[in-house]
């Protein structure tokens, strides 16, 4: 096995992701590997509602949720030292987006958690499933416990 020269972490910013974060940074220096990180706002299906004119849309709930991430991205950037270029913040499908941006960048392992999901919210979509069948590169999936 050849050692991994680009690790992408693909972070949802949940309160026990934290040894998601600690196994891509050990795994980066083991190898000396390059670490990037990707968060992906997912889209909200806002418009075209069934529930008649009445309800208001003068709150950008998109736009709030960019900067929330922003935010929580550099800080975590900050954090695993992880510069604010190799750092990506992405808006539609989770799990499109990671591997677009792990394909666009030469990435050769993606390091993802996984709630453990199993039954119908495995099949209404995980995240890091959709990630381990159509990723081209190695995947990762660190079970992330339960509080």
């Amino acid at each position: 096995m050849s050692s991994y020269k680009h690790i992408l972490l693909a972070v949802d910013f949940y309160e026990n992701c934290s040894a998601v974060n600690q196994r891509a940074k050990d795994l980066a220096l083991k190898y000396q590997a390059k670490l990037s990180i990707i968060h992906v706002v997912d889209n909200l299906p806002l418009t075209d509602t069934g529930y008649g004119a009445e309800i208001p849309f003068n709150i950008d709930f998109t736009t709030e949720l960019i900067a929330n991430a922003k935010k929580q991205l550099a800080r975590l950037g900050e954090e695993l030292t992880i510069k604010e270029d190799q750092q990506w913040l992405e808006m539609g499908s989770p799990k499109t987006e990671i591997i677009r941006v792990a394909e666009e960048n030469k990435v050769d392992l993606i390091v993802v958690g996984s709630h453990g999901r199993h039954g119908w919210a495995l099949l209404l979509g995980s995240t890091a499933n959709g990630v381990i069948h159509h990723a081209i590169c190695d995947v990762l999936a660190v079970r992330l416990q339960e509080n």
